[in-house]
């Protein structure tokens, strides 16, 4: 009932495969599971970012059997994260990974009236479907080979719970990973594969300073200043898929967006999650009506940078 008998997962020894994982979330679980005496298959975009993790996690080795890998792939298609699971394979004999974190994506705040087509189009590639066109390949892949007792874990954010101004081409495409999920997860047990999902807050990445450059000053005031670095936050992610969690947290603030908005995925832990439920109960109303006296105070302000960029021209 609260998890104490069911087995822990242990990556000593098992093939993880992480998307994104030169770099933020996914190059900090990379070195945890290095430490873990896991295989370990990296892949993004950026070859010299690829180069540097790799280097890192050789680094955490503690046996000489382990193997890392990097690869320079793209994944916003079918094909080509088709293509990326299989060239991860070759080096274990064509064996599937045991374990697929789905790291890889960004995100470019700004306000719904700046974006443009390219933005919004954008948007849900990165924050959808470069995780699930991995997870479509893997499941076909995996179901193809037998391969139970995998994981495929997901990665969509606190806004994959709630949101708020300036997010408005990111928040769907994390709504739309927690759907996703919430399926795989029912179906997928139909050939003995685990799926989980984590809902991180806001995390000092390399990513994070990029969304800097683009998210709006009130964006940024209602986020505040709390958060984790990403070794914190797959710290996080790493001990709830451990302990067999599906929607895993890593801090108070995402775990009452959770009980507020749970639906119908299983608890984690019943008495203390029920106690999240009733501080939730009042909490989160007071989150949303502290949000929106900021935004309502943001109007004046706002109407005069639309009118100094000419937008009503």
């Amino acid at each position: 009932m609260f998890g104490l008998f069911s087995k822990k997962w242990n990556p000593e020894g098992k093939h993880v495969y992480i998307t994104g994982g030169s770099s933020g979330l996914g190059l900090g679980l990379a070195h945890i599971l290095a430490q873990k005496g896991a295989h370990i298959s990296i892949v993004a975009r950026s070859q010299s970012k690829l180069d540097e993790a790799i280097e890192s996690i050789e680094k955490l080795r503690v046996n000489p059997s382990q193997i890392f890998k990097a690869y320079s792939h793209a994944l916003d298609s079918g094909d080509a994260a088709a293509k990326a699971l299989q060239l991860v394979a070759e080096a274990h004999g064509g064996e599937l990974p045991d374990a697929i974190f789905t790291c890889a994506g960004s995100s470019k705040p700004m306000f719904f009236i700046d974006t443009t087509e390219q933005d919004m189009v954008d948007g849900m590639t990165n924050a959808y479907w470069l995780q699930a066109w991995t997870a479509w390949a893997a499941t076909k892949q995996m179901v193809k080979a037998g391969k139970k007792g995998a994981k495929i874990v997901f990665v969509s954010s606190l806004l994959g719970y709630m949101s708020f101004l300036g997010y408005t081409s990111y928040t769907p495409g994390k709504h739309a990973l927690r759907g996703l999920a919430d399926t795989l997860h029912s179906e997928l047990k139909l050939y003995g594969i685990d799926v989980h999902i984590y809902f991180p807050g806001t995390m000092f990445t390399p990513g994070y300073e990029e969304e800097n450059k683009t998210k709006p000053a009130i964006t940024q005031a209602i986020e505040g200043t709390d958060g984790l670095t990403s070794d914190q936050a797959a710290q996080a992610l790493y001990k709830g898929v451990v302990n067999g969690n599906y929607h895993i947290s890593g801090d108070l603030i995402t775990d009452l967006f959770h009980a507020s908005t749970r639906g119908s995925a299983p608890r984690n832990n019943w008495l203390l999650e029920g106690l999240y439920d009733l501080v939730a109960y009042f909490a989160v109303p007071v989150w949303r009506s502290g949000v929106e006296s900021q935004v309502l105070a943001h109007r004046d302000e706002h109407q005069t940078y639309l009118a100094k960029k000419g937008f009503f021209s």
